[in-house]
């Protein structure tokens, strides 16, 4: 089963094995840099899928930080998609890129799926960092080992002031697949079992997040190819990191979430990589039958002619204006 075909409806399946850490380590183009001091304006490094690594003055900021990369053969062509697949963490490459945000850096989470949320937990109890997310994604951190104080349960409309950064919760929604359903629903309610299987990480409902800083642009991150227009209008980001959709079953996906969102003068696609090879430049495409890169520069240009369509590279500092 490809990506695609995962989107049509994955079903947990399998005996559970325990959480370990993976002994392959996928080789980035450089060392995290440090955290940047003084006036300049915010550093963004792309980890992959959804993720990012906003590096402020005073603290470091991780949007969906997922860089173990597992092996579940979504896009095997040769073999099938495997929901038992176990959650590992491969620690040399994370905590290459994150063990030096320290306890005053902040995890937001978008959803709990395994390529978003699949290696928080090891990032927060190495590195004491807050965890903000779901009531699903606060209890499963809870079953992971990280302390229930050091999560923020949210649920969108929240508008969080963290001194050097405001960071808006806004509710949001996962992407379609063509069945207009989507793999591993479902929430948590209570502190459950220790996952060890990526179906044992359910979606948990999602959110997106408006990232403020005190000095620099307000940048809004998506985790998912859907959105809550209403929720959305309004909040006229400078830059938004916008996930690629995987089907049409989102009408009007792209015009519709740029009109939402005033048109921001710079877009940034994520969500297309191939998630399952290693974090090498340039990466690799991923997106199938799905949506591509050039085609959603092309309608961005044609909705938004005054927007700016950025592609990103694996962990590569940049400053947006």
């Amino acid at each position: 089963m490809g990506r695609r075909g995962f989107l049509r409806g994955a079903t947990a399946g399998g005996a559970l094995a325990p959480l370990l850490a993976s002994t392959a380590a996928a080789v980035g183009p450089a060392a995290a840099a440090p955290r940047p001091r003084g006036g300049r304006g915010p550093s963004y490094r792309w980890l992959g899928v959804s993720g990012w690594r906003i590096d402020l003055p005073e603290r470091s900021v991780l949007i969906d930080p997922y860089l173990s990369r597992i092996d579940t053969g979504l896009f095997d062509p040769d073999r099938p998609f495997d929901s038992a697949t176990p959650l590992t963490v491969d620690t040399t490459v994370v905590d290459e890129h994150t063990a030096d945000i320290g306890a005053d850096g902040l995890i937001l989470v978008t959803h709990a799926h395994w390529d978003h949320f699949g290696d928080v937990p090891h990032i927060a109890t190495t590195t004491g960092a807050r965890v903000v997310g779901t009531l699903t994604t606060s209890l499963l951190a809870q079953a992971m080992t990280v302390p229930s104080g050091q999560t923020s349960p949210v649920k969108g409309g929240e508008v969080l002031d963290f001194g050097d950064c405001v960071v808006e919760v806004v509710p949001s929604l996962h992407s379609r697949n063509p069945n207009h359903s989507l793999a591993f629903p479902g929430v948590r309610v209570e502190v459950p079992p220790a996952p060890a299987t990526i179906a044992d990480l359910p979606e948990g409902d999602t959110l997106a997040f408006q990232v403020t800083p005190a000095s620099g642009p307000s940048a809004f991150f998506m985790g998912g190819s859907d959105f809550v227009e209403r929720a959305v209008s309004g909040l006229a980001p400078d830059i938004a990191m916008i996930a690629l959709p995987n089907t049409s079953s989102t009408h009007d996906y792209v015009p519709r979430l740029m009109e939402a969102l005033d048109r921001p003068r710079t877009v940034v696609p994520v969500h297309w990589d191939h998630f399952e090879r290693e974090l090498t430049n340039p990466p690799v495409d991923g997106t199938g039958d799905g949506m591509s890169v050039e085609e959603f520069s092309r309608i961005v240009r044609q909705v938004s002619p005054r927007s700016t369509v950025r592609v990103p590279e694996y962990l590569t500092p940049v400053t947006y204006t």
